[in-house]
């Protein structure tokens, strides 16, 4: 919950963010008026994939890039269409 506090801050500071989340988690990105958020389909604590998966890395932070790029309004919550896949190195 403190990730949404700290975006909200930065936000108010003038500085744009986008919050990564696993599915299990977006329903707080509503309650907590969290601006932008990316929601994966990852387990907790892989938020950009597995380790060394660098493809998938790169592939969530330009969706994170893209969507505070074209998010229009407050609280746009958008999904990442590909699953976590295991095994990479």
């Amino acid at each position: 919950m403190s990730v949404g506090h700290v975006a909200r801050a930065l936000e108010e500071a003038g500085v744009p963010t986008v919050t990564i989340m696993t599915r299990a988690f977006a329903h707080r990105s509503t309650e907590m008026m969290i601006p932008r958020s990316l929601v994966v389909q990852h387990p907790m604590g892989h938020c950009l994939g597995a380790p060394f998966d660098i493809e998938r890395h790169h592939e969530i932070l330009d969706a994170s890039f893209d969507l505070l790029e074209t998010a229009t309004t407050a609280g746009t919550i958008v999904e990442f269409g590909k699953r976590y896949r295991a095994g990479r190195s």
